[in-house]
């Protein structure tokens, strides 16, 4: 289990639930219209928000943002995006909850080298630790959590020289900067690896976490793939990437990157959660896909059933075609609804029968009849 850190009022790692987060795609100098997607966003269920600071203005405009959304009742943590600007970054760490810096572009130099000795290397690393002061301290001053988000496609020519651009190179740059925060007492931090390859994501994370606890650290992990896409696809390598993770142990706080409208990837993110039983947000259905045993229209019957139990939040509920599996199948539901012949349906609570061979045009209403009667809030 991660440490347990606090981002404004949120709390993230630890026995805290994940947390659902997304980023803004407005233009941050648009304070109302950056306001007005935050909105959209948080109404949906997100529960941090990420704006891009590519520079010291958009930085400071993150003040505007921040006042126009308390004005307005919305007191959502709000993390500054940099990359390559560490003034963009000592601004908005005064402002906002949260900076994310990545260690592959925000303090490493280019300078196209491809070669860099032993010695070269510790002396870059040491330059790293005297630039990050500046942001560690104002940081801590004002009780800022960071995180330190390494991506796959920008690591540093010190560690590419190394490492090459691998997941153990996206490891070892992500704990170095981890080393830089712990030698100046800093630990208010989450770490990510992201990566738009669903392998090179999950293999990086996990070697990361090795290392992480070999070191005695135990900070929160950001989870996404990055660039994921859009519709099926995106969904799809979101659930694989983040799902295998967090059935894992790892992760506290998950990111679905979608080349849509950032609200849609609430939805999704909770699906996923759900999916793997860390954060029970909605009822869970158990349905079998149906074959010739079954004697009634199981479609149509999930249907109506979803549409009359959607507030019953984490009920369990197992819909099958007969008898011959059935039972066994939903054995860990709370409720099932069995084909039991021709037009009957037979209802349980548990691995018990409650109601035998009801004609199915009754059998929805008595379901949600039983759940209410006996359900356990």
């Amino acid at each position: 289990m991660s440490k347990q850190i606090t981002i404004g009022k949120l709390t993230m790692g630890g026995e805290a639930p994940v947390r659902v987060q997304s980023m803004t795609n407005t233009d941050t100098m648009d304070t109302q219209a950056t306001v007005e997607q935050t909105i959209r966003m948080v109404d949906a269920g997100c529960e941090l928000v990420r704006i891009t600071a590519p520079d010291v203005r958009a930085a400071e405009n993150l003040y505007n943002i921040k006042n126009e959304l308390l004005r307005r009742g919305y007191d959502v943590p709000l993390v500054a995006d940099i990359h390559f600007n560490p003034k963009a970054a000592e601004t908005a760490a005064a402002i906002v909850e949260k900076v994310r810096v990545n260690p592959g572009n925000y303090t490493d130099r280019n300078t196209g080298r491809v070669h860099f000795t032993d010695q070269e290397y510790r002396d870059e690393l040491n330059r790293i630790g005297d630039r990050m002061a500046a942001l560690i301290a104002i940081c801590k001053q004002h009780g800022t959590a960071m995180r330190i988000g390494t991506n796959h496609g920008s690591l540093s020519e010190r560690v590419m020289s190394r490492y090459g651009n691998t997941a153990e190179g996206m490891a070892q740059s992500a704990i170095e900067f981890a080393e830089v925060c712990k030698a100046q007492d800093f630990d208010k931090l989450v770490f990510s690896m992201k990566a738009s390859n669903v392998k090179v994501m999950v293999e990086s994370t996990r070697l990361f976490v090795q290392k992480m606890k070999a070191l005695g650290m135990d900070y929160p992990i950001h989870l996404g793939v990055t660039e994921a896409g859009d519709a099926m696809q995106g969904r799809l390598k979101s659930a694989a990437g983040i799902g295998a993770l967090l059935l894992d142990g790892i992760g506290d706080t998950i990111r679905v990157s979608l080349t849509e409208d950032p609200e849609a990837e609430i939805p999704v993110a909770y699906d996923i959660l759900q999916a793997v039983g860390v954060r029970i947000t909605q009822p869970e259905y158990i349905a079998c896909p149906s074959c010739g045993r079954t004697l009634y229209d199981i479609q149509s019957t999930l249907q109506k059933i979803k549409q009359k139990t959607a507030h019953l939040t984490g009920v369990k509920i197992g819909v099958m075609g007969c008898i011959v599996n059935g039972p066994g199948e939903m054995a860990d539901a709370d409720y099932g609804y069995v084909g039991s012949g021709p037009g009957q349906i037979t209802l349980y609570k548990g691995k018990e029968i409650v109601k035998r061979n009801i004609p199915e045009q009754d059998a929805v209403d008595e379901l949600v009849a039983l759940i209410e009667a006996t359900r356990v809030v």
